[in-house]
This record gives structure tokens, C-alpha cells and sequence, in this order.
């Protein structure tokens, strides 16, 4: 079509098959606008609008899923983004989609069974997205949001979380070299509010990414996200949670990885931390489009 581009990404699990995402893009529009519709990951930040085989870790940051849900945020809605002419990459973004799903907008109507009545009732989502080279080696990307909608905590309360992402970029551009480091790091903060005040979280992680031969990498990844007394989703969650995680990959091909990770997860409500080791694989088949930067 000369107007209009269509992605959809569908999970197969064994519960069944979900469509994550199913939109159409424009592609002809005047003034470097885009229009998109359907059901996507919102442009939150760095982290959300990208799919698990992209993702430097094996499990989500903590953030995010306390904030939106252990599925990213998405719904089904509409998006439009314009990119400016100025001299640097700066593209701002606006959404707006369903504010509900236990797992994909938790901090809005999440799970409850809300209708939508008005612009109101619908979670509406602004970016800032900025790329700056520095060289042929090194660039650097920074991002602004902001996310607004209902909560079910009663009759005209809001949610709000703001975030800003970092993500500074080292690979030099010489033949035969397949050096990467890269440092990403994002921060966020809650505001939600319910009877009798506002309850207000922060959290946030950063990765270091390593890449040191052409088939092996190495990451660590540090979070931290604090907690509320009497929230109405976290009920446990009432102090400071820190994470510390580290991996190994391994890609035997162009198409496939090996990755090993381990964790120490220390919530400020246990006595002890909690220990976790993965092993994963992953493997691509089929045409595949360019990740964003």
C-alpha cells in the first residue's frame, strides 16, 4: 500500500496465542508527521516499546513492571509523532490508548472492568526522543515521558508517571572490530492518586553492555525502586527494592544466542536476598525489521 505500512507481533505461549501488537503505520503524510493505530507498546521511554529478543537481560527491569505491568505498556489506540527539522534528531511523540490490563497499565484502570466514557478515561502518553553523534564512534540518545490517565481508586483519580532515558554508545568503525559498549539508564516516578492523599514511587536501572568478541558479550545491570505504605497494588512493596543482575552471551550464529544470568534481588521486607540463575536460548527465523537505535 503506498499510504500505509501494517506490523502486528504475535506471542505463541503454552496458553495460547496473543496478539501483542497490531497496527498500521502511515507512511505518505505531509510535514514529517506519522500517524499510528491499532493495538502497540507505547514510546515510553527506552525500554517499553522494545520486544524480548531485543532486550540486553532476560526478565523486564523492576520499574516497569511494578509501574505498567509485567507485559509492557500497551492498548489498543492511536499515536501521532512528528520529526522536526532541526539539526539534531528530535521527534516528539503523542498516544493516546486503552487505560486498562492488570498487565499492561496496572498503574491506571489496570484489571478493572472500566468503561470508557470520555478522552478522559483513555491513558494518554508524550515523548521527547533526541539523538546526538558525537563522532563516527560514540552517539548519544535522550528521552523525556510522561504518562496520565484514571486509576480505579476512585471517582476522578489520576495516575501520572514521568521518566527520562540515557543511552551513550561506543563502537568504533574499524574493519574487523566488533567492540560495543554501550550504558543505558532510565529513571521514573509515580504519582497516584487515591483516598485520602498521593502515593508517589520512584525507580530506576542501568545497564552497562559489553560486546568484546563477535560472538561473545557480557552486561551488568544495577535497580532500585522504592515503595509506598497502603498501596493498593503493592501491598508488600513497602520499602526500597535493589537488584543487582549479571550475564554472558554467547551467539553461536547471526540468528541465535546463549545467555547466562544471575541475580541478587534484595527487597528491604526480607530478611535475606532472593538468588536467581537463567538459561536461555533464543533463536530467529524469517525476515526481521532494523531495531530502533
Amino acid at each position: 500500500d503506498p499510504y500505509w505500512r501494517f506490523d502486528s507481533n504475535l506471542v505463541f505461549s503454552q496458553f495460547g496465542v496473543e496478539v501483542e501488537e497490531a497496527y498500521a503505520t502511515s507512511t505518505a503524510l505531509p510535514a514529517n508527521l506519522q500517524v499510528r493505530a491499532g493495538q502497540f507498546l507505547t514510546r515510553f521511554g527506552r525500554h517499553n516499546p522494545t520486544h524480548v529478543h531485543a532486550w540486553e537481560f532476560v526478565d523486564q527491569p523492576l520499574a516497569l513492571g511494578k509501574f505498567f505491568g509485567g507485559e509492557g505498556n500497551r492498548g489498543l489506540g492511536a499515536e501521532l509523532s512528528w520529526l522536526s527539522p532541526l539539526p539534531w534528531y528530535l521527534e516528539l511523540v503523542g498516544s493516546a490508548t486503552e487505560a486498562r490490563g492488570s498487565t499492561t497499565a496496572r498503574s491506571f484502570f489496570g484489571g478493572t472492568d472500566a468503561t470508557v466514557a470520555s478522552l478522559a478515561d483513555l491513558q494518554l502518553t508524550g515523548a521527547v526522543k533526541q539523538f546526538f553523534p558525537f563522532g563516527p564512534d560514540w552517539s548519544l540518545a535522550w528521552g523525556l515521558s510522561g504518562a496520565f490517565g484514571p486509576n480505579p481508586t476512585g471517582r476522578g483519580n489520576r495516575s501520572e508517571i514521568y521518566g527520562t532515558d540515557l543511552y551513550l554508545k561506543y563502537r568504533p568503525l574499524r574493519d574487523g572490530d566488533w567492540t560495543t559498549v554501550s550504558l543505558t539508564s532510565e529513571a521514573m516516578v509515580r504519582r497516584r492518586q487515591v483516598p485520602g492523599g498521593i502515593l508517589t514511587d520512584e525507580g530506576l536501572y542501568t545497564t552497562l553492555f559489553w560486546r568484546f568478541d563477535q560472538r561473545w558479550g557480557a552486561a551488568l545491570r544495577h535497580e532500585a525502586v522504592t515503595g509506598v505504605s497502603d498501596d493498593p497494588l503493592d501491598d508488600e512493596w513497602t520499602g526500597l527494592r535493589q537488584r543487582t543482575s549479571a550475564n554472558l552471551t554467547y551467539w553461536p550464529t547471526e540468528f541465535s544466542r546463549i545467555r547466562l544470568q544471575a541475580n541478587a534481588d534484595a527487597p528491604a521486607w526480607k530478611a535475606t536476598p532472593v538468588y536467581g540463575v537463567f538459561l536461555a536460548f533464543e533463536t530467529v527465523i524469517g525476515a526481521h525489521g532494523a531495531h530502533r537505535f
